[in-house]
C-alpha cells in the first residue's frame, strides 16, 4: 500500500498538470452573470472541472494520469471535510439550534424518487430506473445497489449510470444552480448551505464556493452548516435508502409500471375496436 501512494506523488505529470489547470482557473477568476432578479456565480472550480473533463479526452492525460487521480481526489476531499469540521466549532450555537432541520433534511433527497421515477418509467425505463432514482447516486448507494442485485443486473447499471453522470456533471450543475437559487429566492442563505451537503464532498465544496461569494460576510457559518449537513448526509443517508428510499422505489415502480401496462393494454384494446 505503501510502495502505491509512493508511486502516485512520483507521477509529477499529474501534478503539473493539475497546477497548469489551478494556474489557469485563477487567474481567470470569478464571473458574476446577472439572470433575472438572480446571479449565476462562475467560480475557478467549475472552471478546474469542465478543464478537466476536455484535458481527459487529449493525449496530455492518459489512462496512468486518470487512474491516480482519482485517489488524490478522495485525499482532497479528506482535507477540505478536516477544514469543514474545524469551521464548525465556533458556529455550534446554531448548529444545536437547527438540529431538528439538519436532521429531517435526508427526507429531502426522497424528491429524486418521487419526481424522477415517474418521469423515468414515463420515458420507457424499466428497472434501471430504481438504481437511477432510488437516491442521487453516490458511493454508498452504488454500494446498497451492488450487495442487492449485483452490478450487472439493471437495477446496477442503472446507479451506475448515475453516479458516473454526477461525478463528471453533478459539481458543474450543483455549482451553477446554488448561487442562482440563493441570490432568487427569499430563503435564508443559512438553508442552501444546508441543502449543500448531500452526501459528496466535491459536490457541497462545489455549490458552496457559489454561496460564499453571495454572501461573503458569512461566510464562517455557512461553511459550518455545509460540513455538518454533508457529514450527516454521509451517515445517515444510507440508512435512508436502506429503510425508506430503496424499498418506496421499488413499490412505486411496481404500481407505476402496472398502471402503463393497463393503459398501453386498454389502448391497445380500443384500438382494435376501432379498426
Amino acid at each position: 500500500m505503501g510502495e502505491q501512494a509512493f508511486k502516485l506523488w512520483k507521477d509529477w505529470r499529474l501534478h503539473v498538470i493539475v497546477l497548469a489547470i489551478v494556474a489557469v482557473t485563477e487567474s481567470i477568476g470569478t464571473f458574476a452573470i446577472p439572470v433575472g432578479p438572480g446571479t449565476i456565480l462562475l467560480l475557478p472550480m467549475l472552471y478546474a472541472v469542465v478543464i478537466g473533463l476536455g484535458l481527459y479526452f487529449t493525449p496530455l492525460v492518459t489512462d496512468k494520469q486518470s487512474i491516480n487521480a482519482e485517489p488524490l481526489v478522495f485525499l482532497s476531499v479528506s482535507v477540505l471535510i478536516a477544514k469543514f469540521g474545524v469551521q464548525a466549532g465556533p458556529a455550534l450555537p446554531q448548529i444545536i439550534e437547527a438540529g431538528p432541520a439538519l436532521l429531517l433534511q435526508e427526507f429531502g433527497n426522497l424528491g429524486t424518487i418521487l419526481l424522477a421515477l415517474p418521469l423515468a418509467v414515463f420515458l420507457g425505463l424499466k428497472r434501471e430506473s430504481i438504481g437511477m432514482t432510488h437516491s442521487i447516486g453516490r458511493e454508498a448507494n452504488l454500494a446498497l445497489i451492488t450487495d442487492k442485485y449485483g452490478l450487472s443486473s439493471p437495477e446496477g447499471r442503472g446507479v451506475m449510470a448515475m453516479y458516473i453522470f454526477g461525478t463528471v456533471f453533478g459539481s458543474i450543475f450543483i455549482g451553477l444552480i446554488s448561487g442562482f437559487l440563493a441570490t432568487v429566492t427569499p430563503l435564508h442563505p443559512i438553508s442552501f448551505a444546508m441543502a449543500t451537503g448531500v452526501g459528496s464532498g466535491s459536490m457541497a465544496a462545489a455549490s458552496l464556493g457559489p454561496l460564499i461569494a453571495a454572501f461573503p460576510e458569512m461566510s464562517e457559518t455557512l461553511t459550518a452548516f455545509s460540513g455538518v449537513s454533508n457529514l450527516i448526509s454521509s451517515v445517515t443517508g444510507l440508512y435512508m435508502s436502506i429503510f425508506i428510499g430503496l424499498p418506496l422505489t421499488v413499490k412505486l415502480y411496481e404500481i407505476l409500471s402496472k398502471n402503463k401496462e393497463k393503459k398501453a393494454a386498454k389502448g391497445s384494446v380500443d384500438y382494435d375496436k376501432k379498426s
